[in-house]
């Protein structure tokens, strides 16, 4: 029985962890009116960092909310 709860721990733990790390990975961009008039509406976006590999616009990569594929390549 100890076998079969550390097995399920070990597989929770597993399976959850990309999913917390991706939450961690995105934040949301207010909504806001450019010095033109235009209105940029609220949207998430990967969270700064120094490399661009990890980029929704990114070849391999998706972005969540449109399903649209990657296809700059990284320049660092």
């Amino acid at each position: 029985m100890k076998s079969i709860t550390t097995l399920c721990l070990s597989l929770l733990i597993t399976l959850a962890g990309p999913i917390e790390l991706s939450a961690f990975a995105q934040t949301r961009v207010r909504g806001y009116t450019k010095r033109d008039g235009t209105h940029v509406e609220s949207h998430r976006r990967t969270a700064p960092n120094k490399t661009e590999k990890d980029n929704w616009s990114t070849k391999g990569n998706t972005h969540p909310d449109t399903g649209k594929k990657g296809t700059k390549t990284p320049q660092r």
